[in-house]
């Protein structure tokens, strides 16, 4: 089967692969820079930009591990501009897109700083971003992708943008409930045989066809040529891409993420809680047994950087703080990181050149 190329708004993109934007630090510049370059959508991960390059952007830090103190830190424009301008030195005029979680604080502002800083596409999660149109209001030329995990959903945002902006999705990311990170389901409903992504993706297919022409890109445990395949002939427009992303040279995360996630084995990725409030998946590691032994960090609320959250509470009701977790992943601190993947992360056994996984993923394995 051959891969076309498709459209997000104005925006072609060639491949369709999407990179999935990844915090804190996964996904930023080298990434998402050389995914674009070499074809696909590169997608810089708004999330933790206050400590990039050392927190060199956050004009103010708090103790040993230099926290962003609060949320205007954490979410550094300054930051955020100069991943996007390192970016475009690798990809040039190619379509680049930023990810804002819905529940990150500062939504809205921080929509509007990728706008600033050079997104073409706005992809958001986390959450049903009805708001998205409005934070976005005054750049008319960004594409807007939600992501969902239901028809409903779908329906749910089209009828509210609709009515409220006059806007539609330019396109729609359908995530089943294999990836990495935050999930778009309970706990349990993760398990269900109802909710994987073949069987979610063909009534957003439809839905989607109610409102126009909105291409579907389908996201979740898809991890090589013949999962994309698969997803193309359901329907979909394009497949979005984690973890596999994560075992390349130019992915942004530390070596000892890479190295966590090439030496985990298929029952050491589990769901978490998350104080976001959504269950997340990862790679158990030794901070997941001190939360069990209460031996885990000491929570202290000093980013703000999710709402949900409520400046901490949650992140003490589950054990731990995702700032600060995250950013300990980013830093290479093997011992308190936390690191997310997808469920098929174990399969991650080699490190390659992002030009080398594209022409694996286009081509199949053998051909490559």
């Amino acid at each position: 089967m051959s891969f076309k190329s498709f459209k997000i708004g104005k925006y072609t993109i060639e491949k369709p692969i999407i990179q999935g934007g990844m915090g804190v630090g996964i996904s930023w510049d080298r990434l998402a820079g050389t995914v674009s370059r070499e074809g696909g959508l590169g997608v810089i991960s708004s999330v933790g930009t206050g400590v990039y390059k050392n927190r060199a952007y956050a004009d103010r830090v708090i103790g040993k591990g230099h926290r962003p103190v609060d949320a205007i830190n954490f979410y550094s424009y300054r930051a955020l501009r100069e991943i996007f301008n390192n970016a475009r030195k690798i990809c040039g005029e190619r379509p680049l897109a930023c990810n804002v979680l819905y529940a990150q604080t500062d939504y809205n502002r921080v929509v509007e700083d990728a706008c600033r800083a050079g997104a073409n596409i706005i992809i958001t999660g986390a959450g049903l971003p009805l708001s998205m149109p409005e934070a976005t209001k005054n750049y008319p030329e960004v594409a807007l992708v939600p992501i969902v995990s239901t028809a409903k959903a779908l329906k749910i945002l089209c009828k509210r943008w609709k009515k409220t902006h006059n806007r539609l999705p330019d396109a729609v990311v359908v995530e089943g409930p294999l990836s990495g990170g935050h999930q778009g389901f309970k706990y349990e409903e993760c398990f269900k045989e109802e909710n994987r992504l073949e069987n979610i993706l063909p009534p957003v297919v439809e839905e989607a066809k109610n409102w126009g022409d909105i291409p579907v890109i389908a996201a979740g445990g898809v991890w090589e040529h013949k999962d994309i395949a698969k997803m193309l002939s359901l329907g979909a427009s394009a497949v979005q891409m984690g973890t596999r992303f994560i075992g390349t040279i130019e992915c942004d995360a530390s070596d000892v993420m890479k190295q966590i996630i090439i030496d985990a084995k298929e029952g050491d990725i589990k769901l978490f809680k998350s104080p976001v409030g959504y269950p997340a998946r990862g790679v158990k590691t030794q901070l997941h047994r001190d939360i069990e032994a209460k031996k885990a960090p000491k929570i202290a609320c000093i980013s703000n950087c999710v709402a949900p959250c409520n400046r901490g509470v949650e992140a003490k009701a589950v054990g731990y703080c995702i700032a600060d977790r995250l950013t300990d992943a980013y830093d290479g601190i093997k011992e308190s990181g936390l690191f997310f993947t997808g469920a098929n992360g174990y399969r991650l056994k080699e490190i390659i050149t992002v030009k080398e996984l594209m022409e694996k993923l286009m081509n199949g394995e053998d051909n490559s």
